[in-house]
């Protein structure tokens, strides 16, 4: 699927997110922010001037993103851009119960940050037999190829298969292929490979 459609997920059906960064012990922090807005330049979303949040992101400029709603996430991990007041009364319209929370003109103590640059994940179990793994990107970054992969060298022992929770190995051929769609990473097929070929990427 398209990018768009990962992020839309994610504000319009997720919406409410864990966020982290690190905290002044040096350890991660974690809080729930809601993502209020996308396009295709990223993900927005806003917290108050006095937060302590607020002061990470603004130092740091990166964070991970992770949200989930029955069998289904979305997580970010990337840069992040304060905009300032851009936006702010957009994210009001579109989302009205912020209208409640900071009411007439106490909005001004927020400001929007946009995760702009930063790569993504979804992952469906919703299909217990059958999981849906796929990577995305925001904006001009390259992907890098994260799993399990096969190398030369695979003699069709198909040992791999046998151990694989979701059977997502084509042993039709040599070497044998991993579908990263489906893979759980659970790295079995790498333990038991007797020609040990099979690479993990990360």
């Amino acid at each position: 699927m398209e990018n768009k459609v990962y992020l839309k997920k994610l504000v319009e059906e997720l919406h409410s997110a864990t966020v982290a960064t690190i905290g002044a012990d040096g350890h991660p922090q974690t809080r729930v922010i809601d993502m209020m807005l996308w396009d295709d330049k990223g993900v927005y979303f806003l917290t108050a001037k006095g937060k302590e949040f607020y002061r990470q992101v603004m130092e740091q400029q990166f964070i991970a993103v992770s949200a989930t709603k029955g069998k289904v996430s979305v997580s970010l991990r990337g840069k992040v851009k304060n905009i300032g007041s851009k936006r702010l009364d957009e994210i009001f319209e579109k989302n009205v119960y912020m209208q409640e929370i900071y009411p007439d003109d106490t909005r001004t103590a927020l400001e929007v940050f946009c995760v702009y640059e930063a790569e993504g994940e979804y992952f469906d179990i919703g299909d217990p037999s059958h999981v849906v793994r796929d990577s995305f990107v925001i904006g001009d970054i390259k992907t890098k190829q994260i799993g399990y992969f096969v190398g030369q060298g695979c003699i069709g022992c198909k040992l791999c298969y046998s151990v694989c929770p979701q059977k997502c190995i084509d042993i039709s051929g040599k070497p044998v292929v991993i579908d990263q769609n489906c893979c759980l990473h659970c790295g079995q097929c790498a333990e038991i490979c007797p020609k040990q070929v099979i690479e993990k990427r990360s």
